[in-house]
């Protein structure tokens, strides 16, 4: 049935039954209020209000000491290990705490700023990086001017901390952007101190300790309270537009070393022989040196001995010297005279072992006359030969 059919009653679905109304609101509100009122002492006169006033002061009391606790132990605070918690006493520095629980005067008359003093942040010039291996580059940031007035593109990263919480919060604004700056700052004038070719070849690990130690001065000189931990060179090379022109000036100059290389070990296998062939010939000079000096020395002394003795003896020092030469002049002859006792002719011993070397070697060539066979005219050279010969026995035996 509708609520508005007949024989309704005049009742509608919400609830309104006859001469009812909706809820009037003043009087909830009047409500509620006499209900606070009781609480906290509201109430009108007689015995029933100073009960109702007791335990308003009460709930008011306790009320207070709830939020003055809840007040006092919103002070607590905890500090992890790798953080350092730094207070402010009405927006002034106080102190700075370590790792542990601890508590301060609630807010608003001091606040806790809690710091991550471990975490390694990271600074990034000429590039940003955008993945695991992906990164755009910054022309702006990465192209500098080198003492030589060369450009090269370098990217270059530093790792820093934080060192000081009280310094890094309060020194300087934005120490993160200052920090990034001074990077920028400090990559440009150590680069531009260097030349070129230091750069892009052995330079890279002393460009990036310079950076790191000027990086790090200029940090301390503004107490930004930060500790740069490492500073690493990602890439350096010329710029795009001349990387052709570069690529053949670095072949040409491997040629160059590849030759000097070359140069160099041929002259380090031809010195020490030159070397070694004039120390020998050095070695032979002094011996020989020494060989002639030493016999003319010998020399020297034994003619200063046959003199002396000459003096003494001067037929038989004489008889001597003749021997001796005469023995080494026959010494060297091919022939060999032989005497024959009692009238007879001499008798020639040929030089049998000569004979068969020279058959051997040369037998064409082969000529019996060098040995000088006697003949009529060589009888009378013999017999002269072995005249003196005997001259030189009988002087001998004398």
């Amino acid at each position: 049935m509708a609520w508005n059919e007949p024989g309704n009653g005049g009742k509608d679905p919400w609830g309104n039954r006859g001469n009812d109304g909706p809820p009037d609101l003043d009087e909830v509100v009047r409500n509620m209020q006499q209900k606070l009122g009781g609480l906290f002492g509201g109430g009108k006169g007689g015995s029933g209000g100073s009960n109702r006033s007791g335990q308003g002061k009460f709930g008011l009391g306790l009320i207070a000491v709830i939020a003055a606790i809840v007040w006092m132990l919103s002070g607590i605070y905890i500090v992890e290990a790798p953080e350092r918690g730094v207070v402010l006493r009405f927006g002034q520095y106080a102190t700075t705490t370590m790792p542990g629980p601890h508590w301060h005067l609630p807010y608003p008359i001091e606040k806790v700023e809690v710091i991550n003093v471990e975490e390694i942040r990271t600074v990034e010039i000429g590039y940003r990086s955008t993945g695991v291996a992906n990164t755009n580059s910054i022309p702006s940031e990465s192209l500098m001017l080198t003492k030589d007035e060369n450009i090269i593109d370098l990217k270059i990263a530093a790792q820093y901390r934080i060192q000081d919480a009280a310094d890094y919060l309060f020194n300087v604004r934005n120490p993160d952007i200052i920090l990034r700056q001074m990077m920028e700052s400090a990559v440009r004038e150590t680069v531009g101190r260097s030349n070129m070719d230091f750069v892009l070849t052995e330079g890279r690990s002393a460009i990036a300790n310079s950076t790191e130690q000027l990086l790090q001065t200029m940090l301390d000189a503004h107490e930004a309270g930060l500790l740069v931990t490492s500073v690493n060179m990602q890439d350096v090379q010329p710029p795009e537009q001349v990387q052709a022109a570069f690529a053949d000036v670095v072949k040409a100059r491997e040629d160059e070393v590849r030759q000097i290389n070359q140069a160099e070990a041929y002259s380090n296998d031809i010195l020490p022989k030159a070397r070694g062939r004039a120390f020998r010939i050095v070695q032979e000079a002094e011996a020989y040196k020494s060989q002639v000096v030493a016999k003319a020395e010998g020399d020297a002394s034994r003619f200063t001995q046959v003199m002396s003795e000459y003096n003494k003896a001067p037929a038989i020092t004489t008889e001597r010297l003749y021997l001796d030469a005469m023995e080494s002049v026959y010494s060297r002859s091919q022939k060999v005279m032989v005497d024959v006792e009692n009238g007879g002719s001499n008798v020639l011993y040929l030089p049998l072992d000569r004979l068969r070397s020279s058959a051997g070697s040369s037998p064409s060539r082969l000529d019996l006359n060098e040995f000088n066979f006697p003949s009529s005219s060589g009888s009378s050279n013999s017999s002269s030969g072995s005249a003196s010969q005997n001259d030189a026995r009988s002087r001998g035996g004398r």
